[in-house]
């Protein structure tokens, strides 16, 4: 049995939720930064996940190991997710502070568009996929194991 397919699956899931995790800690971080008086700011950033495509057999012994492995229900193609981060068109937050040297002529400051609650939210969502994630990989260690222990017996 091939268990690097679970183990696959999982590193992925893996990588895109620590990807959310650590773009939501950057947006958070720079939450209250000013934007600068040459008009530059903190872009708040989101990780995108397009489905990637399913792994083309590279000849004719793959392909046939792939039929044989599919004719017996194991061999289920999977896709590994497309992670990119972009940026996000959120409006800059303004805030009435007229003492801030970064104040405009009406007394407004612009600081990042970045929402707290919903990158809080993110966070908390990102962290459960991966424990979900690490107890899958887990699982297929134990499964794996416990095969191991079966076959070593008998």
């Amino acid at each position: 049995m091939d268990y690097s397919r679970a183990f696959a699956i999982s590193a992925a899931g893996m990588t895109l939720e620590r990807t959310r995790v650590e773009v939501a800690a950057m947006n958070l971080a720079n939450a209250n930064t000013v934007q600068g008086i040459d008009g530059v700011s903190y872009q708040p950033m989101r990780v995108v996940a397009t489905a990637g495509s399913l792994a083309q057999p590279q000849d004719f012994s793959e392909a046939l190991g792939r039929e044989a492995d599919g004719a017996a229900g194991i061999g289920l193609p999977f896709a590994v997710p497309q992670v990119s981060v972009q940026p996000n068109s959120a409006a800059p937050r303004r805030v009435y502070e007229p003492g801030n040297p970064y104040a405009d002529a009406k007394g407004y400051v612009n600081y990042a568009g970045v929402d707290n609650a919903a990158e809080m939210v993110t966070m908390m969502s990102a962290m459960r996929s991966y424990e979900a994630n690490i107890a899958a990989m887990n699982m297929s260690k134990t499964l794996a194991v416990k095969a191991l222990q079966i076959g070593s017996s008998s």
